[in-house]
């Protein structure tokens, strides 16, 4: 990224400010002791007028007389010249110019611009390392407004000398200080640096920084693009989103900004049509309950994205033309993907999944997705805070077991333990006695199956609980569906393991069996805390799912997805602005992180008696509204869905 392009017909206004730095000075003070005359004055403020035109050739002229007529200012007007000329891309025209000011002469900022002048100069001649000692001057003492600049041209020439990491790193520096376009092209060379270097080296660097040093995220990020499974530690939760404001008897936080006008996009036919019902149903379910508290609403229009990628764009173009404020969806990573694709998003978006391409949110956008792989790295959390480093992994063939496995490894490792064994569970077989052989699993010595329950005293007499030897300090990882976890789960009794199991949060069906899940009993997995009512003040889970059957079973995630979809619709700049902070959702505690990814905190479950329930309470959340008590449907109007259907 370069901060100021090629010929174009007006600055942007960080050109602006760099260039006519010096100039507006003018009014008040001349560089030297001499106080410049109402003519030069009136004369500089012309030619300053003509650069904010973007006539650069004449302003370039202007100054050139101005530095003939007035000798005791002559190289600051010459700088401002060489200045112009570079505005409209002819830096090379402004190299007898610079070459006639003496350094020495120049006072201010105007010695660091004559030097960055010159690096730029020097680039364009293919002369890296004379920029480079240009921009890397220790004793020279750069101001404020220049510093994007000098980094900038530091980048290039370090990149140019293939310091790779040196770029990256400049460019990160960079980061906080850009936005819109320009900070979406320097993320993207952010990576495209990291990228160069290979992956031994990048897994090095990593190993080897510190929590917090602001270079591991974008190195785990390019490791990513580069097919690498990497850690993924768990956000740091400090303070729920802003703090109860009084008054208007709204129950509204600190950092609430609602948009005036919002467009949901989702596929109305099609594959993933039963997924958009629930998501839709979920939306709503909040949208309604937000009208208990009286707090500002947006008025909500759905899009058809039609299930595609050229839908999803006319749907986007649309509801940009209509007026809308932020778009939420689209909802499958192909249609993410295509909306990203876009060269500007005049509309923020809160995309509902993450693209396959693995590239960075666009800029204005979010990303908001279910993904299995958060499960699988928690998963692994969970088990080394429990003291247990060494894992056997059980998946099935599915897409989801086959990321969550990834994740959970690399985290795993991360965290100093080790994968002792990895199997699959063969596709349409029932059992898995090969399986579970070929993985050597350590064998208890007494039956898994007389092994009581100790964390709950009500399920002690409970048989077939899978329980934990003291001396190990291994455990089993399974992601799957429910039915193969109670097809696994007895043949590990028999084969006498008592190791712990931890899951994700397919081994739950969403709603309770006692009778079929029996057999999972002492299975802990993450899973959405609105499936348990464990997150204080959303409506019951119970309540809204006798109304919606939208809310039962397997789319119970869905539709608590789409309940955050629309809690995050006020909170997303907040939480950007605020790191740490989070957002106390249905499908876990919500986070951002710097890239515009919405992070979710999971919470854990574990099944007793045949029912799953959640682990250590509820989740304390500090001046929460209350639950109503009461179920909301789907609001009515002419943008939103008259009536709640099924999700299949």
């Amino acid at each position: 990224m370069r901060l100021r392009s090629v010929p174009r017909p007006s600055l942007t206004t960080l050109g602006l400010t760099l260039l006519l730095t010096g100039t507006l000075a003018l009014s008040g003070c001349v560089p030297g002791n001499t106080k410049p005359s109402p003519a030069e004055i009136s004369a500089a403020d012309g030619a300053a007028a003509l650069a904010r035109q973007g006539q650069f050739d004449q302003a370039a002229q202007a100054y050139l007389a101005l530095a003939g007529q007035y000798g005791g200012h002559a190289d600051h007007y010459r700088l401002l010249a060489a200045e112009s000329w570079r505005e409209e891309g002819r830096i090379d025209d402004a190299a007898p110019t610079l070459a006639q000011i003496k350094r020495a002469n120049l006072q201010s900022d105007d010695a660091v611009r004559f030097d960055l002048l010159r690096a730029d100069l020097a680039l364009r001649h293919h002369d890296a390392a004379a920029a480079l000692q240009l921009t890397t001057q220790p004793t020279v003492a750069v101001p404020g407004k220049l510093q994007l600049r000098l980094y900038e041209l530091r980048a290039r020439a370090q990149a140019a000398t293939g310091d790779h990491w040196g770029a990256a790193r400049t460019r990160v520096q960079m980061d906080d200080s850009l936005q819109g376009l320009d900070r979406a092209e320097n993320r993207k060379q952010i990576l495209a640096e990291l990228t160069k270097l290979d992956v031994a080296s990048l897994k090095q660097r990593a190993a080897a920084m510190k929590p917090g040093d602001r270079m591991l995220s974008w190195t785990n990020e390019a490791l990513s693009q580069l097919g690498v499974a990497v850690a993924q530690p768990p956000p740091s939760l400090q303070q729920p989103v802003g703090t109860l404001l009084p008054g208007a008897n709204a129950e509204v936080r600190e950092g609430y900004k609602m948009p005036a006008r919002v467009a949901l996009l989702l596929p109305t036919s099609g594959a993933f049509a039963a997924a958009s019902d629930a998501i839709r149903e979920g939306f709503f379910a909040a949208y309604a309950e937000d009208a208990r508290t009286h707090a500002p609403r947006a008025s909500v229009r759905i899009y058809d994205t039609q299930g595609s990628a050229d839908g999803t764009l006319k749907a986007y173009q649309q509801a940009a033309s209509d007026g809308a404020q932020l778009v939420v969806g689209p909802l499958t990573r192909g249609a993410v993907a295509a909306l990203f694709g876009l060269s500007k998003l005049p509309v923020p978006v809160l995309a509902l999944n993450h693209p396959d391409s693995k590239q960075l949110p666009a800029s204005g956008a979010s990303e908001f997705g279910l993904l299995p792989e958060t499960e699988g790295a928690q998963a692994a959390d969970h088990m080394i805070e429990r003291g247990l480093h060494q894992a056997y992994v059980v998946i099935s063939g599915d897409d989801f077991a086959q990321r969550a496995a990834g994740a959970f490894k690399a985290e795993l490792l991360a965290r100093g333990g080790e994968v002792a064994g990895m199997a699959t569970l063969p596709a349409g077989g029932a059992n898995y006695a090969n399986l579970i052989a070929n993985l050597h699993l350590p064998a208890s010595a007494t039956p898994a199956a007389a092994t009581p329950d100790t964390s709950n005293p009500a399920s002690s007499a409970s048989t077939g609980a899978i329980a934990s030897t003291a001396a190990s300090d291994a455990g089993i990882f399974i992601s799957m569906r429910p039915n193969q976890a109670r097809l696994l789960l007895p043949q590990l009794r028999i084969a006498k393991i008592a190791l712990p199991v931890f899951g994700s949060s397919h081994v739950y069906a969403g709603s309770d069996n006692p009778t079929a899940d029996g057999d999972l009993n002492g299975v802990e997995f993450c899973d959405a805390p609105w499936l348990f009512d464990a997150q204080p003040g959303l409506p019951h889970h119970d309540d809204i799912a006798t109304l919606l059957p939208a809310a039962r079973d397997g789319s119970a995630r869905l539709f608590a997805f789409g309940m955050d979809a629309w809690n995050l619709v006020p909170y997303l700049d907040w939480l950007r602005d605020h790191p740490g902070s989070y957002l106390p959702g249905a499908s876990g505690q919500l986070t951002a992180d710097q890239f515009g990814r919405i992070r979710r905190v999971l919470i854990w479950a574990k099944f007793q008696n045949g029912l799953a329930r959640p682990l250590g309470g509820s989740l304390q959340v500090d001046d929460l509204p209350a639950p109503s008590g009461t179920a909301p449907a789907p609001a009515n109007s002419s943008d939103q869905p008259a009536t709640a259907s099924s999700a299949g």
